[in-house]
């Protein structure tokens, strides 16, 4: 606190040497010094100060009386009683008339109350100066503009006011007079008018100019220029960026940083960590889910805000198809680049290191915006490596196809190991259904392998599918099953209480792993080599359990892994793709409960719950996007019969935003995380979500269809690379419908026989599913009660019927060795 210092002591001395008031000491004219006559009378009388000699007309006596008023002079003095006078003759005066002893006290104690006025108190001063300005400058709340400028004009209003001789400060002796003119010095607690001075004169010149007058009020300036308003950063994945805020102002006050409305300053992220002293946001190890809009403002003026779009790009990243093959002369080939990145590679081909020209070629051509690269009729001179080169404007990825034209009777390497190892062991659908594990080579429709319920386990010499007691004839009851890097098969037996593991290579049943009670859901987690369990304990789902098998891909026995978490209704592992190769975090849903709980997919220890109460959510499914991080969130009500609108979750905050709208539904996600699909069953639609670069969730279309949605699946588009297809199942005909995302176009095939009664498929509500052939694969399997019916995706169109396949409603896609 400043203290008055000897500014105040001159000024006041000069002002009493000019102005005393005789009054304050006796008025000697008014008594008539020197006077004859009847006021003579009073020569000899006294009175004290503050009073008169006056002489009674009745007896002619003389009596003191109290001074009518004081002699117009602002020379201001502090009284014993802690009141502000104009004058010491208003002291006297007042004391008179009060008949009590009041003084003048000279340490200033009215003036500035030292500690008494805190600054508790000094704040609540200025608050009550705002509330109790005069009636005409409550106008400016009427004003047009925002908070901030509607109080930087209600302040310059009061500072006029204040500033009774015009000449831009405020001085002591104004604020006195203000306080004496309009009584407040009875309303100002321990603080006072001059208390103004003495918090915020700063440069401690004895009087407060307008913009200290801003500062006390906390009239802060800011600025932003028109152009800077939106700002567009690039950065490279994996790299660190620095977002800085453009709002400007003397005294700015904290800048607060927010996204998705989330505010992360007061947030412990393990990315954005530092904000530096001028208020920049540091986001370190840019990943895909950064991407997106952030807001900055100063803290208190949030209605000037400068808003940063975040893009982040992601070099190529390719994966062609097939690695190798061998053709005979004369037949056609087609080899496949699927690239993936930000921006939308463009693919290039090289064969043997030379650029190849397919323009005008009748031989060669480009499809799908070059991601294959077909040969019509292939001939001896088409054999070699072809490179695939993808290209974007932050990288470059390429990988080696190689051809091998050779005659049916010339075995060479190529030969063996695609044709007679590739084909009898990869790119084949296993199909689960009553009568044990059917393997079907889909372009031939060709049975493969039966295996029997009967047939015996390598490793245990149990029976595949043992004779259940009441159950005539023997059938086999599966509910899930998952490849594991194409070596081997999961597949979960409910009744059994067990997992059958099925070798891709023998084609056999290699071993068993009992679980917990009903095991009806898995998982393949690739970051972690895991296979994630969910048993139910019972069909009414009343000892629910998680388990994991480690190490899934490495042939050793295996067994199970009991997690602490009990209750599970369900949980939720993000996919991995191309660019994203590695998730560190899965989700659990508890029965009944309005929460998300976030799981260390290492550790399986719980990280911490996401609360959906406010939304009167209960989960029951979820999908991911990698791009901006989205969580889209099944809800349904506390009941778990109606449904509501998905509730969306920020990967970066695991905050809530907020509703998706109104969309409603099971949420599917695309490969690459630019499309969210949701079949909404009681509106009889599909919405279609898109991510744009700038990570902007956006509605591009509803696809009207009249099926009740019982699974649905993305296919790649095979005419444009970077877009999809959709298929989704009905859960009550033999409808299937394809919808070409990037156009809207939809074509529905009917007469695919009745699915399986939903009654009859209790393990989940897909009671019929489709499955496609891979990334590369043009057909699908989707299965009846009775048959299964093998698709053309290219074509749109049913391939063929595989008939005598009963409750065939878990399938598996194998790919190439």
């Amino acid at each position: 606190m400043k203290s008055a210092g000897n500014s105040w002591a001159s000024w006041r001395k000069l002002w009493v040497d000019r102005y005393w008031d005789a009054g304050s000491v006796g008025n000697w004219e008014e008594v008539g010094l020197g006077v004859d006559g009847p006021r003579g009378a009073c020569r000899r009388r006294y009175c004290s100060r503050g009073s008169q000699c006056a002489v009674l007309e009745e007896t002619g006596k003389t009596e003191c009386v109290c001074q009518a008023k004081c002699r117009p002079a602002f020379v201001p003095v502090c009284g014993s009683d802690g009141r502000f006078y104009e004058n010491h003759c208003e002291v006297y005066r007042t004391s008179c008339l009060q008949k009590r002893r009041i003084y003048v006290v000279h340490s200033k104690d009215c003036f500035f109350k030292g500690d008494t006025c805190t600054m508790a108190d000094y704040n609540k001063l200025k608050s009550m100066l705002l509330d109790i300005q005069p009636r005409d400058l409550n106008s400016v709340h009427q004003t047009g503009g925002n908070r901030m400028d509607q109080k930087r004009a209600m302040v310059d209003s009061m500072f006029k006011y204040l500033d009774v001789d015009k000449d831009g400060r405020l001085q002591s002796e104004e604020l006195a007079k203000i306080s004496m003119k309009d009584h407040l010095e009875d309303c100002l607690l321990e603080c006072t008018m001059q208390d103004l001075i003495r918090y915020d004169d700063y440069n401690n010149d004895g009087h407060l100019s307008l913009q200290e007058f801003y500062t006390a009020f906390q009239v802060i300036q800011l600025s932003l220029p028109e152009e800077k308003r939106v700002s567009v950063s690039t950065v490279t994945v994996g790299l660190s960026t620095v977002l800085s805020c453009a709002i400007q102002g003397t005294l700015r006050p904290p800048i607060i940083w927010r996204r998705n409305g989330i505010v992360l300053n007061f947030l412990d992220l393990e990315d954005i960590n530092d904000f530096g002293d001028d208020g920049s946001l540091y986001i370190t190890k840019v990943t895909t889910i950064h991407m997106g809009n952030y807001s900055c403002h100063a803290y208190g003026y949030e209605e000037l805000h400068q808003t940063h779009v975040l893009q982040v790009n992601v070099p190529p990243v390719i994966l062609v198809y097939p690695e190798t093959q061998a053709q005979e002369p004369g037949v056609a080939a087609s080899l496949h680049c699927y690239a993936d990145g930000i921006p939308n590679p463009n693919i290039l081909w090289l064969k043997n290191g030379m650029d190849l020209q397919p323009k005008g070629s009748k031989q060669l051509s480009l499809r799908a915006n070059g991601s294959e690269l077909h040969i019509g009729s292939v001939r001896y001179e088409d054999t070699g490596a072809y490179t695939c080169i993808a290209k974007n404007q932050v990288g470059v990825d390429e990988d080696i196809s190689s051809l091998f034209v050779e005659d049916s009777a010339r075995k060479t390497l190529a030969n063996i190991l695609w044709r007679e190892e590739g084909l009898s062991v990869g790119n084949l659908f296993y199909i689960f259904s009553d009568a044990g594990i059917t393997i079907l080579q889909p372009s031939e429709c060709e049975i493969r392998r039966n295996i029997k319920p009967t047939e015996r386990i390598l490793a245990s010499y149990e029976e595949i599918c043992p004779k259940v007691e009441g159950d005539a004839p023997r059938r086999c009851v599966w509910a899930s099953a998952v490849s594991v890097r194409d070596k081997y098969i999961y597949a979960a037996q409910p009744l059994q209480n067990r997992l059958l593991i099925i070798d891709t290579q023998a084609q056999k049943v290699a071993q068993v792993v009992r679980t917990d009670p009903m095991p009806v859901k898995l998982h393949y987690d690739k970051s972690h080599d895991q296979i994630w369990v969910l048993s139910w304990g019972d069909l009414q789902k009343s000892h629910p359990s998680l388990q994991v098998v480690s190490q899934a891909s490495v042939g050793e026995e295996h067994h199970v892994i009991r997690t602490q978490f009990r209750r599970v209704n369900d949980f939720f592992i993000p996919p991995t793709n191309l660019i994203i190769t590695h998730i560190r975090f899965g989700f659990i849903f508890l029965k009944s409960e309005p929460a998300v709980h976030k799981i260390d997919l290492e550790t399986f220890h719980r990280i911490k719950t996401i609360s959906l109460k406010n939304y009167s959510c209960v989960p029951a499914s979820m999908a991911y996007t990698h791009l901006s991080g989205f969580y889209f969130v099944e809800c349904l009500g506390e009941n778990r019969t109606s449904t509501m609108p998905q509730v969306l979750i920020d990967s970066v905050t695991d905050s809530v935003i907020g509703h998706n709208g109104d969309i409603a539904g099971k949420p599917h996600v695309s490969l690459d995380g630019r499309y969210m699909v949701t079949p909404d069953s009681q509106r009889r639609k599909v919405s279609v979500q898109t991510v744009t670069i700038q990570g902007e969730l956006q509605l591009s279309r509803d696809l009207e269809t009249a099926l009740n949605v019982s699974d649905l699946i993305f296919q790649p588009s095979f005419t444009e690379s970077n877009q999809y297809a959709v298929v989704a199942t009905s859960k009550t005909h033999g409808d299937l419908l394809f919808s070409d995302l990037s156009t809207g176009r939809s074509e529905v095939l009917k007469n695919l026989k009745e699915p399986i009664l939903s009654k009859s498929w209790p393990w989940s509500e897909a009671n019929r599913v489709v499955v496609s052939s891979g990334l590369f694969g043009q057909y699908l399997v989707t299965p009846s009660a009775d048959s299964l019916f093998v698709l053309n995706g290219k074509q749109n169109s049913p391939h063929c019927e595989v008939s005598d396949i009963k409750r065939g409603n878990t399938v598996v896609w194998v790919g190439e060795v």
